[in-house]
Parts: C-alpha cells; structure tokens; sequence
C-alpha cells in the first residue's frame, strides 16, 4: 500500500505540474492576444486621425479654391506677383549678395532702453539723509547710467565703474 499511494502522490503532482504549466500558456496566449488587439485599437485610432486630418485638408481645400473663384470673378483679386516686389533679375541677384565693407550692419530689432528713475522731490526727506545727499546721489545716478548702458561691454568699459558698483546695477 505504501507503494501505491507513492505513486499516486507522484501522479498528482505530475497532473499539477502539466495543470500548472498550461495556465501559464493559456496566461502568455491571452496576454498575446491582448496585446495584439491593443496594437489593431491604436492602428484605427491613428487611420481614424489620418482620415479626419485628410477630410481637413479637402474641406480647406475645397474652401480655398471657392475663394479664389470668388475673388477672381466677383472682386477682381489676384495672387502677388513677383515684378510688384523686384523689378528684375539683378535686384533679385543682390539680395543674396555680402554687404560691402563699410556697409551699415542690417536692422533686425529696435532697442527700447529704459529711461533712469529719477528719485523724486520727497526722496531726500523720506530717507532723512540731508547732509550726504549729494554723493549718495551721483553714487545712484552712475548705478542708474550703468543699468540703462545696453551691454556688459559698455559697462565694463565706463572709466567710474568699479567692479562693486557694476555689482550693485545688476542686483
């Protein structure tokens, strides 16, 4: 008796172990399939994306051709045309060309400095400062130079500026 029921104890476990080592295909199969049908759900959002964008871009399409028989019939418009900007072939030659030595530097942006603040009329007596006003106020008014001059260079090259004063503009 002892044997048999060895041997059934070793048929169970082999049962399930092949029990055991299906569930995991079954897991891995289903997994799979998960996976694939998530693949196909983002394939038909982007091919229903791609369709909107195409129906997008008839409709535009569409739309801007309308207008253009509309302006060329009711209103007479017509798209620009080249000889309305250049004149000829040589002006359209010299704008690809280098500028001349001493040819002024093109302008790209307008500069817009900030004016210095000035301290106004009461400032002296809120701060209380009577006797040594007037260096404290050359002292302020050359922070205020420093501040409004356009680039580090420019700061860097004013004779008065020492280095605790250009400290003190930047702050």
């Amino acid at each position: 008796m002892v044997g048999g029921s060895r041997i059934r104890q070793i048929g169970w476990a082999l049962v399930l172990a092949v029990c055991f080592a299906l569930l995991l295909a079954l897991t891995f199969k289903v997994n799979a399939v998960k996976s694939d049908v998530r693949l196909a759900e983002r394939q038909i959002i982007a091919a229903q994306r791609a369709k909107l964008m195409l129906e997008t871009e008839f409709e535009t399409r569409a739309s801007q051709q309308q207008l253009s028989d509309w302006n060329a019939v009711e209103f007479g418009y017509a798209a620009p045309r080249a000889d309305q900007y250049l004149e000829s072939e040589r002006q359209l030659a010299a704008l690809g060309s280098p500028r001349g030595i001493d040819a002024p530097e093109p302008v790209r942006v307008a500069l817009n400095r900030p004016a210095p603040e000035s301290d106004g009329l009461l400032a002296e007596w809120i701060t209380g400062e009577e006797g040594d006003a007037a260096p404290e106020r050359a002292e302020r008014s050359e922070r205020h130079d420093l501040i409004a001059a356009g680039g580090l260079a420019e700061r860097l090259a004013s004779p008065g500026a020492g280095m605790a004063s250009v400290a003190e503009a930047g702050q």
